[in-house]
């Protein structure tokens, strides 16, 4: 790590951390991202603290837990960018290059980069939008196929595919690069919207999945209220059974979407070792800000603690002549932990206010955090408020509203299918696991924990922390 390295941060939306072939996923196939492991690291056990864009997306950028990043849930607000990533990079010397989907809020905010090009789906703030009509004519639109941003019905893209906003992505990407100052290092994050719905893949990779046989969503057994069944469910739904026929739709184009976000990352990181000649001095990350629930458990969408929503995938790629350990690590690991890395990367000392870690002591062999703590402020109802904490082994949900507790083997159940906290025999790891958050609650002023028990809440709470915004 003598020569500071480029940093490339590859992230997507909404995108489960179990659609990977690497994963053990029986038909997703990401050829390119799966290659990472051979000379880095792949993190199995990666959780998302807030499981909503706005809130995941200020703790990868402050390198914060939830609470401590200003956010429980999901708000267009601004926070101080100061000590941010791109913020911290760019005094210590980067060119830092932000591309793709922000929802960060003001959406042209800077937040620490020179240079911001847009894909937010909002006049005014959407670049990729006005290339679009430059290049296609006054009427194109990126919804021209008739999916909603938020729904659940799938189709391939209607236009050709050298439109698509993740191809417009990789070649923005490509062009800053080309225009960089040559004599700094470079940052550059890259946001694709996608997987994220609409669910519009292009026709070749629509077929790559639409005729094969792919299993149903499991439902667990504690999921039967959320099975109200269509017609009649709004297109944005966030629960409830569909027809088969439209599941699957929703599914095959949600793989097709991730193979060929993968294809097109493989197009990035050949350029830019071919054409640019940057890829061996080169850090990238791959991750996700959080999950989509794809029908799992009658449920749609993110926000919740379960595996579809909540877990992530993480990954990490060497520079070329890094001579760290490669391959498959279990230590549970969050989107606050991605500033750090990258810090360290750079040579850069942590920031104040800083929570998360820093992965290359996880894959050195270092002592590491025994469990990772989520939550998410009501969103879609006052009942699915929740905080979670995860070893990757077992999984704890607690839902203040209800004074509900959920306990999963995630060893022998990854699917969720069984609430042992109704178990008997379990009274024991819950009892364990109900302690330990009160722990991480009783250091907050917010009032779920007064160190000796949870304290339910019967009203929504803010997903706001208003005190951690301006620090």
């Amino acid at each position: 790590m003598s020569e500071r390295p480029n940093i490339l941060l590859i992230t997507t939306d909404q995108h489960r951390g179990d659609y990977l072939s690497i994963a053990g996923h029986p038909f997703v196939e990401t050829p390119n991202i799966d290659s990472f492991i051979n000379h880095g690291a792949y993190f199995p056990n990666a959780y998302s603290e807030i499981p909503s864009t706005t809130g995941a997306r200020a703790c990868m950028l402050r390198g914060r837990s939830s609470y401590y990043s200003g956010f429980r849930g999901y708000a267009a607000v601004e926070w101080n960018e100061m000590n941010s990533l791109a913020d911290v990079l760019a005094k210590n010397g980067y060119h830092c290059i932000n591309i793709g989907f922000r929802n960060l809020h003001p959406r042209r905010k800077l937040y620490g980069f020179h240079t911001v090009i847009p894909h937010d789906i909002r006049e005014g703030v959407d670049d990729y939008m006005e290339w679009l009509r430059q290049m296609v004519g006054p009427n194109a639109s990126e919804f021209g196929h008739g999916l909603n941003p938020n729904g659940w019905t799938a189709r391939p893209w209607h236009l050709e595919e050298r439109f698509h906003p993740v191809v417009w992505g990789v070649d923005k990407t490509l062009e800053m690069l080309r225009k960089r100052d040559p004599t700094r290092p470079f940052f550059v994050w890259l946001s694709f919207l996608r997987p994220h719905s609409p669910y519009d893949p292009p026709r070749s990779f629509w077929d790559m999945y639409i005729d094969r046989e792919l299993p149903e969503p499991p439902i667990g057994d504690w999921a039967k209220k959320y099975a109200v069944s269509n017609p009649g469910l709004p297109i944005n739904t966030w629960y409830g059974k569909f027809t088969p026929e439209q599941t699957y739709r929703m599914r095959a184009a949600y793989m097709a979407m991730i193979s060929f976000i993968d294809s097109q990352i493989g197009r990035l990181l050949t350029a830019l070792g071919r054409d640019l000649g940057v890829l061996d001095n080169t850090l990238v990350i791959f991750v996700s800000d959080h999950g989509d629930m794809m029908g799992d458990h009658n449920l749609h969408r993110k926000t919740y603690a379960f595996e579809g929503s909540a877990r992530i995938p993480f990954l990490v790629k060497y520079p070329k002549d890094w001579n760290l350990p490669s391959g498959i690590f279990d230590h549970v690991v969050g989107l606050e932990d991605v500033m750090p890395t990258i810090l360290e990367a750079a040579g850069i000392k942590p920031v104040a206010g800083i929570t998360g870690r820093s992965v290359f002591g996880a894959i050195r062999g270092n002592s590491w955090r025994k469990y990772i703590h989520g939550e998410h402020s009501p969103h879609y109802s006052l009942q699915l408020g929740m905080h979670y904490l995860t070893d990757g082994h077992e999984k704890y949900i607690w839902f203040p509203a209800t004074n509900e507790e959920m306990l999963f083997n995630l060893e022998k159940d990854r699917n969720e299918l069984h609430n042992l906290a109704e178990d008997s025999e379990y009274k024991d790891r819950v009892r364990y696991w109900r302690s330990k958050l009160i722990e991480v609650l009783s250091k907050r002023g917010d009032g779920f924990s007064d160190g000796k028990k949870l304290i339910p809440k019967s009203e929504w709470w803010s997903p706001v922390v208003e005190e951690f915004l301006k620090k």
